[in-house]
């Protein structure tokens, strides 16, 4: 998540440690959130983050990608689509209508990416932060 944080130029602002990810994604129940990684040679080579929406207009479930990350050292080994791929089953598993995401504007790989799996852009909706 770490190196997200500097892919994504938010490091500065970055305060998740070890402790929360434990606390926060493993003891709690419910998690807070799900992580799906992938490994290489005994390293982490990506993590997905997500978590569930339970209530759409769809009246299903759907889930929101929060991180998609490949490590450097393992990109083009199609580490990013089988995590997608396993995150696409999680969702038909919960019988979740759709799977939701942002993607920086200037991540033109990213981007690209997405594109070369099927998904869509959605330009129905501005994203909106408000600071607390």
């Amino acid at each position: 998540m770490e190196q997200l944080a500097v892919f994504e130029n938010y490091i500065d602002s970055f305060e998740i440690t070890p402790e929360i990810v434990k606390e926060s994604g493993f003891r709690k129940s419910p998690p807070d959130f799900y992580c799906l990684i992938a490994e290489n040679e005994g390293k982490i080579a990506g993590i997905l983050v997500y978590y569930f929406l339970p209530y759409t207009a769809q009246n299903k479930p759907a889930i929101y990608m929060k991180e998609l990350y490949v490590d450097e050292r393992f990109r083009g080994r199609k580490i990013g689509e089988q995590l997608m791929n396993a995150l696409k089953a999680e969702a038909q598993r919960n019988n979740c209508s759709q799977i939701k995401w942002t993607v920086a504007p200037w991540n033109d790989a990213g981007q690209k990416f997405y594109k070369r799996l099927g998904a869509k852009e959605n330009k129905d909706w501005l994203n909106y932060e408000w600071k607390v």
